[in-house]
């Protein structure tokens, strides 16, 4: 394998950090722009989970597969409504504690893990595989940086804490690829992990995000981020 997963798990950590220092530096956001950014990062996602991702895992682990992609969805599931139940990927604009910060950058935490472990699944299935995990990955970097530095401050916590949660979540992905790289019986599961956690984070967190509001932008970036997909998708041959 001539790319190495560490090297894009640590431009999908940056992007969290990334996300995170727009919130932490600009006094005014254009709620439409991250509406936009969300459903375009949907439209990939959920292209790149049911297309790849998820039909790769079966082929390769079979029911064992099917299994993990339900384990990881639940898992999501179960951590953001214990753990998180506060967090959305929109910008806060409410007063929160500061349990209620804590306790989403824990939720996050799995989550970004999870993705670390998408991106070193893929690239050792290969290249191409592991390049349009990595396009979805960092596609819902950037909002989710900014909506846990947004938590955050709307918690009362000072700006370099704010990005402090974003480079966290950066270094958990990192984590995430270590660890995969170094545990075989992980990997044997992780692209059924990562399906689950990857359809869950776009068909149960981004889509509601945008598709109530009565607006066409995010609906067409959504189909865009689809278009993008299959583009992608011939690009990288696979």
């Amino acid at each position: 394998m001539t790319h190495t997963p560490v090297i894009y798990a640590v431009v999908a950590a940056a992007a969290n950090v990334v996300g995170a220092l727009v919130v932490a530096l600009r006094a005014r956001w254009s709620a439409r722009a991250l509406d936009a950014m969300i459903a375009f990062a949907a439209g990939f996602m959920i292209c790149v989970c049911l297309t790849d991702i998820f039909p790769e895992s079966i082929a390769r682990s079979g029911a064992r597969g099917a299994m993990a992609a339900l384990a990881g969805y639940l898992l999501v599931h179960l951590t953001q409504h214990m753990l998180a139940p506060h967090f959305h990927f929109g910008e806060e604009t409410h007063e929160v504690t500061e349990l209620v910060s804590i306790s989403a950058l824990a939720g996050l935490l799995l989550h970004t893990f999870v993705d670390g472990v998408a991106i070193a699944s893929a690239f050792h299935v290969s290249t191409a595989l592991g390049t349009l995990v990595f396009v979805a990955i960092v596609l819902h970097k950037l909002p989710e940086g900014f909506a846990i530095a947004s938590l955050f401050l709307a918690a009362g916590a000072g700006r370099a804490r704010a990005v402090q949660a974003g480079l966290a979540l950066g270094l958990s992905t990192m984590a995430g690829v270590a660890v995969t790289d170094a545990a075989p019986a992980l990997d044997a599961i992780g692209l059924g992990l990562s399906a689950g956690v990857t359809l869950y984070v776009a068909a149960s967190n981004l889509v509601p995000e945008f598709q109530g509001k009565h607006d066409w932008r995010p609906q067409l970036a959504f189909v865009a981020g689809c278009v993008l997909y299959f583009g992608s998708r011939m690009i990288v041959g696979v």
